[in-house]
């Protein structure tokens, strides 16, 4: 199998350039309307963002989360709070995290602090979520290995049949908020406009 030429992989831009008149005043607010534009426009899953972390031996680590929350705090994720992610916020609460939306040549990173939010506000979201999901947060030990497939099945059986209607939200699990220190928009676009 021939490999690719990896260096020759590239798009050209045709974008206008992004100006600074052009910007909201605030970066929330910046964010708000590309998160809107997002939405609107062909891009898969606009809330994933890549969420990286250092571990507690300093090495860094990366993963996709999906942004469950935005407030005047930050920016909101839900997980397993005995997760390698959770492992790693506990060793080193400095995070980034990156929103990239191909299909309009953006990007937005941010760089910030990792807290866990009020133990209220995760229960009220947890209870928002679909019953499967609820469960699935209970049967699954994110970040352990697992025998089998079979063994996750039987597991997420028993705490369906333990809980009725009313899940409850499990000790482990919760919204962590990333208080941003930084907020950097990027749009791709050629030098020169013709």
């Amino acid at each position: 199998m021939t490999s690719p030429d990896y260096a020759r992989i590239r798009l050209g831009y045709n974008a206008e350039p992004l100006l600074e008149g052009d910007l909201a005043p605030h970066p929330m607010a910046q964010f708000e309307a590309w998160f809107a534009q997002a939405l609107t426009a062909d891009v898969i899953e606009p809330n994933a963002m890549t969420l990286a972390t250092i571990d507690p031996d300093g090495k860094a680590a990366a993963r996709t989360v999906l942004l469950k929350g935005l407030d005047a705090r930050g920016f909101q994720f839900a997980t397993n709070y005995s997760s390698a992610k959770a492992a790693d916020i506990d060793a080193h609460s400095s995070v980034a995290l990156v929103f990239t939306w191909l299909p309009l040549s953006r990007q937005v990173c941010i760089r910030g602090t990792a807290t866990k939010a009020p133990r209220e506000e995760s229960a009220a979201y947890f209870a928002t979520r679909p019953r499967g999901h609820q469960l699935g947060a209970w049967a699954s030990q994110q970040s352990q290995v697992i025998a089998n497939r079979e063994a996750l099945q039987e597991n997420y059986a028993t705490f369906d049949a333990q809980f009725d209607q009313n899940v409850p939200l499990p000790d482990n699990w919760g919204i962590f908020i990333v208080r941003p220190d930084t907020v950097e928009f990027w749009q791709a676009a050629s030098l020169i406009w013709v």
